[in-house]
């Protein structure tokens, strides 16, 4: 029998004279065009004062160019070809993306490179944005579950930027200034710190010529770079924030693995083995054994130059003290590895997801432009098939230990509770 084709696209590179990164991948199996531009702009490049200004910059860009001058002549470009146009904000990136029929896409190409390059600016609309902002802000700290992921950001890295909800706050965005939009424009959204990345049935040189054509006379200037991560945890760290709700919210987390980490790949096998799928770990010791929880996970996350360990449940109130203490000492064993059949499950599932995900246009242009932004290169499919082959149980052991260090854990509770000793006792080991 020969072995399953992965299919891994081909990437190709173009650098204009102006620094701006074109990346391609053309998919022939596909009708479907994604293009994603991506911007070295994101929370970790913001003081305190600047706080939440990468999201609110975001918003605003679809309010109007002086081509398209209303958010609905923005949209419709996309939407009247049945296609999907939207943005996001991260730490250490902020893209704008659409998806649309192959016929369509330099009309996607031209009202994303003109929402960039010409946005309006109006003082109505900046101060319509901040509004919708307060109301984003507001409506994530009333979900439980997404206010103690907040919290817990900013307990595994305390008083920086990398922990700071991605948002800013009322008072930080509030005062952002459109004088401070513009300077932010200046200096971030220029082309050496932006990837323009396509993916599907279109040709590399078809996207190279129309891109030259509308950004080529781009300006560029230095762009400001981000805050680096400062390991000022020593934990273990809790925060326990009372509501009075029927069921409790958890978010614990760990230190883990940058981007470039050798045993990225490790963390993300004991990730699976952990807690993602209902054959982890965690969800036949909370959910199955002891019924503790209706939904219970892990997940990693990497970025350049941190990472992290997360686990996220919904509990029972009074069994939530319980429930962190088995959680905690799944951790702790860990240390001992896992079995040699979990680790083929693990591998299995890894490469499955990660063979599917990048069947889908969309998922790879954003993976292969947020490499290109950040790392300056592009794993391909096959790189990280032969990268979690490779994982031996010796890589699972050393990442665990890496890893599971009671000084690097932290816990946020959001829920019916109050006492703290019977918490932060279950933390250490």
């Amino acid at each position: 029998m020969s072995a399953p084709k992965l299919g891994s696209p081909e990437h190709e590179l173009t650098t204009l004279d102006s620094g701006l990164r074109i990346q391609t991948s053309t998919l022939a199996h596909t009708n479907a065009v994604s293009i994603v531009l991506l911007f070295g702009a994101g929370s970790r490049y913001e003081n305190d004062e600047l706080a939440g200004s990468s999201h609110l910059f975001e918003h605003l860009l679809f309010k109007g160019t002086n081509k398209r001058p209303t958010p609905s002549e923005i949209s419709e470009v996309v939407e009247g070809v049945g296609g999907v146009l939207n943005a996001f904000t991260d730490r250490e990136m902020t893209g704008y993306w659409c998806r649309v029929p192959s016929t369509s896409w330099v009309e996607g190409m031209d009202v994303l490179t003109d929402m960039v390059k010409d946005p309006l600016f109006r003082e109505e609309d900046i101060a319509k944005e901040k509004n919708v902002v307060y109301e984003e802000i507001r409506a994530s700290h009333d979900d439980p579950g997404s206010h103690a992921d907040t919290i817990l950001d900013g307990l595994l890295w305390p008083d920086q930027a990398f922990g700071r909800d991605i948002a800013g706050s009322e008072e930080s965005v509030g005062a952002v200034s459109r004088e401070a939009m513009l300077g932010y424009m200046a200096t971030q959204y220029v082309p050496t710190n932006t990837v323009v990345a396509v993916a599907g049935g279109v040709e590399h040189e078809d996207v190279v010529d129309k891109v030259s054509t509308m950004l080529g006379e781009w300006p560029d200037r230095e762009s400001v770079p981000w805050y680096p991560v400062e390991d000022n945890l020593n934990g273990p760290a809790l925060n326990i924030e009372y509501r009075p709700t029927e069921q409790g919210h958890l978010a614990m987390g760990l230190h883990g693995f940058s981007s470039s980490d050798e045993d990225r790949f490790a963390l993300r096998l004991l990730s699976v083995t952990l807690g993602e799928g209902m054959s982890s770990r965690l969800f036949e010791e909370v959910r199955e054994k002891r019924g503790l929880a209706y939904a219970i996970g892990s997940g990693v996350s990497a970025y350049a130059d941190a990472g992290g360990l997360g686990i996220y449940g919904g509990v029972d109130p009074p069994r939530a003290p319980e429930a962190v203490k088995v959680i905690v000492d799944e951790l702790v064993k860990l240390w001992d590895g896992i079995t040699e059949e979990e680790l083929a499950k693990a591998k299995r599932l890894s490469k499955g997801r990660t063979m599917l995900r990048m069947e889908e246009s969309r998922t790879v242009a954003m993976t292969m432009g947020a490499q290109q932004l950040i790392r300056r290169r592009v794993e391909t499919v096959e790189d990280t098939i032969a990268a979690v082959d490779a994982v031996t149980m010796d890589d699972i052991k050393r990442a665990a230990h890496r890893v599971v260090r009671s000084n690097k854990l932290a816990l946020s509770l959001v829920g019916p509770f109050k006492d703290e000793k019977v918490f932060l006792e279950s933390l250490k080991f």
